[in-house]
């Protein structure tokens, strides 16, 4: 008799699995990442009996590795053609200054959809002026939309400590700027979209919204591999994902020890804003559309899903896709080695906001 067990994806059939090795990994993936582990922070040297001081100096350290690994991947690539590229400070809610970066064509001839930007980072750490985002920008405006990526205080990082909820003040206050100048900048309707802690801030930025009664103001959600449940380790038994995916890229301990420096005191543990995943079927109902894309081989899979079927079920109009073949972000991170599998994203985030 053949062992069921062997029959599981990942590494619930064979724990010995690596991510470079699941055979579900697209092969050029695979390759990669069985020369450059520079993403695969499985080994981190914190864990949660670290300190709020260790933790935010570790993220620090991942950072500085950051900008030369997606120079190293993006820094050949030619720039995309035809994009005007601005930017403009506003103020927030907070009373702190914001820098918005604006890319629409240069050649537009009519009304864009346009979509607010929140980039990744675990809501933590990285910038939207790193090369990784400032060409997803790029790209989007490419296919025809005007994008507003925000520079929002992140937990820790380069721009500074700032725990929730500064990061998620700032993406309403851009969001909010954006729509009151729908007409400057000829914009018919208006998304959030951002991946893994900018899918988050995206979700979150549209229950605040929905909390404080200004959520017409959103026609729409798009979030990519979001960062939403605030519980992984020990993983929770609906999450399959981190027990079929552990250690590829993320970790569940890993993800939960980085949120100390998103909510220091653990104070926000249950609270949806902060974590949408607890969210109620009250705190849903009266949402916009929303898809949620997920990537087959991440941790962090199955909590969007269960997520877009939450929404589901308090009325919301949601779509979730899973994109085969990869790790989390893989088709919105590394376009030179998957350009087919990033523009199947570009194309379905401007699909979904032109529909609307």
């Amino acid at each position: 008799m053949s062992n069921s067990k062997s029959k599981l994806p990942g590494r619930l059939g064979d724990p010995n699995l690596t991510l470079a090795t699941d055979p579900r990994l697209d092969p050029v993936l695979a390759a990669f990442y069985a020369q450059d582990d520079s993403l695969d922070f499985d080994d981190a040297p914190i864990d949660t009996n670290s300190s709020y001081e260790e933790v935010v100096a570790y993220i620090a350290e991942i950072e500085k590795g950051l900008d030369p690994f997606y120079e190293a991947l993006y820094g050949s690539l030619p720039p995309v053609e035809g994009i005007e590229r601005r930017t403009e400070v506003i103020q927030g809610n907070d009373g702190n200054e914001i820098l918005l970066f604006i890319h629409e064509p240069s050649d537009r001839k009519t009304a864009l959809p346009g979509i607010v930007h929140t980039h990744g980072g675990g809501m933590v750490l990285m910038s939207a002026a790193d090369l990784v985002y400032a060409r997803w920008r790029d790209e989007l405006a490419a296919m025809g939309m005007c994008v507003v990526g925000v520079e929002f205080r992140n937990g820790a990082g380069k721009l500074g400590n700032h725990p929730f909820p500064a990061g998620l003040n700032d993406c309403a206050s851009a969001v909010r700027w954006t729509h009151q100048q729908l007409q400057a900048l000829d914009i018919t309707n208006l998304i959030v979209s951002g991946e893994s802690g900018g899918g988050n801030l995206c979700i979150a930025t549209a229950l605040k919204a929905n909390q404080e009664g200004w959520i017409d103001e959103i026609d729409g959600v798009y979030s990519c591999c979001p960062y939403i449940s605030g519980t992984y380790h020990p993983a929770p038994p609906e999450l399959t994902s981190l027990y079929e995916n552990e250690d590829y890229l993320l970790g569940g301990e890993l993800s939960q020890v980085m949120l100390k420096a998103y909510d220091p005191k653990d104070e926000h543990a249950d609270n949806p804003l902060a974590f949408p995943y607890q969210a109620s079927q009250e705190d849903l109902i009266g949402l916009p559309p929303h898809t949620i894309s997920v990537n087959e081989l991440d941790p962090l899979r199955d909590e969007g899903l269960i997520y877009a079927r939450k929404l589901r079920a308090a009325g919301v109009r949601a779509v979730s896709r899973t994109v085969n073949a990869t790790p989390h972000g893989g088709d919105t991170d590394l376009l030179p080695l998957v350009p087919d599998i990033y523009h199947s994203t570009i194309r379905d985030i401007h699909g979904f906001a032109s529909a609307l």
